[in-house]
């Protein structure tokens, strides 16, 4: 979504995993920037783009290797300021006249430490205290096998750790900044500094924001889609709904909602979905009450995966029947998010490998034989969530923990049934409620019960029970990528458990999840 009103970042994609987490820094930051992948960007490319800044990304490859990727030439005659970040470094030293190496034990993989040689350039602007002298030290998560040997002329050395002599380098006369570390995730802590001071250095006015972003969106809706019908699979999710809002501000009744209901949703979901879109949103809306249809098909089911290709083909065939109903749609719309994206191919093409494919990227549409319309696609959930404000969507929608496609299916390991669906319905509603209650639903990122194949003994009333266990899990994270548990007090957990089993009836014991992702994942199936 070129915005042309705007100063452009140009982020070269050499493959890393996180080039993305660049441009969320630099949004951050209300800096626009786009990625693109290095074998795209030609000195057509550059001059048509006109970028303020450019920055390297880190990727796998080696810079002696044949075919390694390299960046266009004229990159470096463009006259503006450069940032290499680890294998982008590397490739400014290479490119410009120093030396890299492998191996010789100068690897680092994870957490590592700068000291600094000199605190005077403004790239290191609040990185080091200048109290601390030539104590200062600074934590950086480092990521490379190959180093700089030799650097580039007109380099300077402005930080150095115990494996890479050459972790902070510059060339103040051209503006090239080079760091061996990976200053975008999130264990490098002054990484949003270290970017905050590189787009000063270029002259960025910081005023790219999610207003900008909605209008642009909402331009790029009407261009591609002309005076066509769309059709948006909705949820309820934070995703779909940002984007069903989007859409419909941009074509209004040229889009219709089909909301799926399959009987795996938390408790009264269906009603505050089609009562939100229908009534406030005024929005066309086919509520396709399924349950009967997708509880008959998982009846005696207990493999997670069978669960899942279950709901997800007739997920497809009832989204199929109802869609007819539009009559000639041509396209999809789809609340796809970047992390989505990242884990089922590289973005934009490029050259980082792929990691799993994901439900919602690709598959319906070649079916249905639609085109897609996807305009969250190079957003961050938090940046969804921010776009949802600036759409004026309610709080209580914008801020809901993030809720899986297959719904509660993947939250009662083992067979499903109607029983333990309704008991984790209700377990889960109060779970939810004790959270809101004690103020820490916005400190976690997601929160829900399971019910677990498992009976045990109790005892209520002097009466001997026989009932479920249940599991609650929350976790902390940035993006859904990696999360950590949440640190709930001991007083907090027997509070809840207690009105859990007073409240719920078919549950005599409660269990807590400490496990993080990895080596777990947010989700128990």
């Amino acid at each position: 979504m070129t915005q042309d009103a705007h100063d452009r970042l140009l982020i070269i994609d050499f493959g890393s995993q996180v080039t993305q987490l660049i441009a969320r820094r630099l949004r951050e930051l209300n800096v626009y920037c786009e990625i693109h992948p290095y074998n795209r960007v030609d000195e057509g490319f550059l001059q048509a783009f006109a970028p303020k800044a450019v920055i390297f990304s880190g990727g796998p490859a080696s810079v002696y290797w044949e075919n390694a990727p390299m960046p266009p030439k004229g990159v470096f005659d463009l006259g503006v300021p450069i940032l290499g970040i680890c294998y982008g470094q590397q490739v400014m030293m290479h490119c410009l006249g120093g030396h890299v190496e492998g191996g010789h034990g100068t690897a680092e993989f994870g957490r590592a430490y700068v000291t600094p040689t000199d605190q005077t350039h403004p790239i290191l602007a609040g990185w080091f205290p200048p109290e601390d002298g030539p104590q200062a030290r600074e934590q950086v998560w480092m990521s490379h096998g190959d180093h700089v040997s030799k650097l580039a002329p007109g380099f300077r050395v402005y930080g150095t750790s115990p494996n890479a002599p050459f972790a902070i380098t510059a060339d103040p006369a051209r503006h090239f900044y080079a760091v061996q570390f990976h200053p975008e995730v999130h264990h490098t802590p002054k990484g949003g500094r270290l970017y905050e001071n590189f787009v000063k250095l270029a002259g960025f006015k910081g005023d790219w924001t999610m207003g900008a972003y909605r209008e642009e969106a909402i331009r790029k809706i009407r261009d591609q889609v002309g005076d066509a019908k769309v059709i948006c699979g909705l949820s309820g999710g934070v995703d779909s709904s940002v984007a069903a809002v989007l859409i419909h501000e941009a074509i209004g009744d040229q889009l219709t909602c089909v909301f799926v209901d399959h009987g795996l949703l938390r408790l009264g979901e269906a009603e505050q979905v089609v009562t939100m879109f229908r009534d406030h949103y005024n929005m066309p809306l086919i509520h396709a009450d399924e349950a009967d249809l997708f509880l008959g098909a998982l009846e005696g089911v207990s493999d997670p995966e069978v669960k899942r290709k279950t709901i997800g083909k007739l997920f497809i065939d009832v989204f199929q029947k109802h869609a007819t109903e539009v009559g000639g749609a041509k396209f999809l719309a789809q609340g796809t998010l970047y992390p989505d994206v990242i884990e089922s191919v590289s973005f934009s093409g490029g050259p980082s490998v792929t990691i799993k494919s994901h439900h919602n990227v690709g598959g319906l549409p070649e079916k249905m034989g639609l085109k897609l319309v996807e305009p969250l696609r190079e957003l961050f959930k938090d940046e969804v969530r921010a776009l949802g404000r600036e759409l004026g969507l309610p709080a209580s929608f914008i801020g809901r923990h993030p809720f899986p496609g297959p719904g509660l299916a993947i939250r009662c390991p083992g067979e499903i049934t109607r029983e333990k669906l309704d008991i984790l319905r209700q377990a889960d509603a109060v779970y939810i409620d004790q959270i809101r209650k004690h103020g820490l639903y916005d400190d976690i990122w997601q929160a829900f019960a399971a019910i677990l194949p498992m009976k045990t003994v109790g005892v209520m009333g002097d009466g001997r029970t026989y009932d479920y266990a249940l599991a609650l899990r929350a976790v902390t994270s940035v993006d859904g990528m990696t999360a950590d548990y949440y640190p709930f007090t001991h007083d907090f957990l027997g509070e809840t458990a207690t009105r859990i089993i007073n409240e719920v009836k078919g549950v005599n014991r409660v269990f807590y999840d400490c496990t993080s992702k990895p080596p777990g994942t947010i989700e128990l199936e």
